[in-house]
């Protein structure tokens, strides 16, 4: 389930008279019988006046947040948004997870009648901020920049005094599919596999939901029969289950560095880099646009996307160089606070209110 679209309610109260509302409109595959907490309406991608039917709901709201992403919602390139979002009444914030440099004709159509349908645009970087105004008909006054949130996990007792193994341990988790790079993840395993105590590299995550309909487990038995041909099979660990917030959190705090080797060029937005820096972890990352922005000031080490051998080198460097590594993570803990979800929460409610205070401006006038 994909939670797409929600509706702060009662912004226009002041913050002493009760907190605001939220319901959300999920996205779903089929119908939940029991609905998660806070979820006021599913729609069902294939389902016939969906859109329409969201779009009720959501102006029962006082303003509506649409996460966009081009794979969530139904049609294609997921055009049905734009249905629901036409419809609307309400003052309406778009998150922009995914901006492209060079979407199709039909990808950039969507992002730009999107963009001018709605009232105010967040991305989750200045980068993917800078991509809208230079690649798309985009008014730049409406784009704001609010990061990804993320828990802080450092701040909860049951976390406090883990105990940490003297054999490093390396994490990269996430939904698995081709792109992830974890094949070249593999490849930089044996050429540290000298190292004493030998590191472990845990791969945490389902198969990603498309990738499993089409291709099954095929990315992932290729990566474990790759771990056999160079060696290390008994230093790499794959975990396809669903883990819940407590267990995954448990695998984050017990890491020593969090590698992420994607492939991608693209990727403006990254929950699991925030995640890693807001658990104040030295990260290792291939130089995607999200990853150079936010590890810019040393939270992290940036390496050649499909280079096993600067993968290694970066990480042998956090391994052996306690000095290194606690600087990385003493930058992590420092940029950490604005990242956590009260903090971006408080964003997200400053320009909800701002909106709608506008609009009930231009209403009464």
């Amino acid at each position: 389930m994909d939670d797409s679209v929600s509706a702060p309610g009662d912004f226009d109260r002041a913050p002493t008279e009760r907190a605001p509302s939220v319901g959300v409109v999920a996205l779903v595959d089929a119908v939940f019988e029991t609905l998660p907490p806070g979820v006021v309406h599913q729609w069902v991608r294939s389902a016939r006046n969906g859109a329409a039917a969201a779009a009720v709901v959501l102006n029962r709201h006082d303003v509506a947040i649409i996460q966009h992403e081009y794979g969530i919602f139904g049609g294609r390139d997921g055009a049905d948004v734009l249905e629901t979002v036409r419809a609307l009444r309400v003052p309406t914030i778009s998150v922009f997870h995914t901006v492209l440099v060079t979407p199709t004709a039909h990808q950039r159509t969507i992002l730009e009648k999107l963009a001018d349908a709605t009232t105010a645009i967040v991305t989750m970087t200045s980068t993917a901020r800078q991509r809208l105004i230079d690649h798309y008909a985009v008014d730049p006054a409406k784009i704001r920049v609010i990061p990804h949130g993320a828990a802080n996990i450092r701040s909860q007792p049951e976390y406090q005094h883990q105990p940490i193994t003297r054999t490093p341990v390396i994490l990269t988790w996430g939904l698995l599919g081709d792109g992830k790079g974890i094949e070249w993840a593999i490849d930089a395993m044996a050429l540290i596999a000298n190292l004493r105590p030998a590191p472990q590299y845990q791969v945490v995550g389902q198969t990603h939901p498309r990738v499993l309909e089409r291709h099954g487990e095929s990315y992932r038995n290729r990566l474990i029969e790759r771990a056999h041909r160079r060696g290390v099979a008994n230093t790499v660990h794959f975990d396809a289950r669903y883990l819940d917030h407590v267990e995954l959190r448990r695998l984050i705090r017990q890491a020593d560095v969090v590698l992420l080797p994607y492939d991608s060029r693209e990727q403006v937005t990254s929950g699991v880099l925030i995640e890693a820096v807001a658990a104040g972890k030295p990260v290792v990352s291939t130089a995607f646009p999200h990853a150079q922005e936010l590890l810019s000031t040393g939270a992290g080490l940036l390496v050649d996307r499909q280079d096993p051998a600067a993968i290694a080198s970066a990480l042998r460097r956090v391994l052996t160089e306690p000095q290194l590594a606690a600087r990385m993570s003493a930058e992590a803990n420092r940029i950490a606070p604005e990242l956590f979800w009260p903090a971006v929460g408080r964003k997200y409610r400053e320009l909800a209110t701002e909106i709608h205070d506008a609009d009930s401006v231009m209403v009464s006038a």
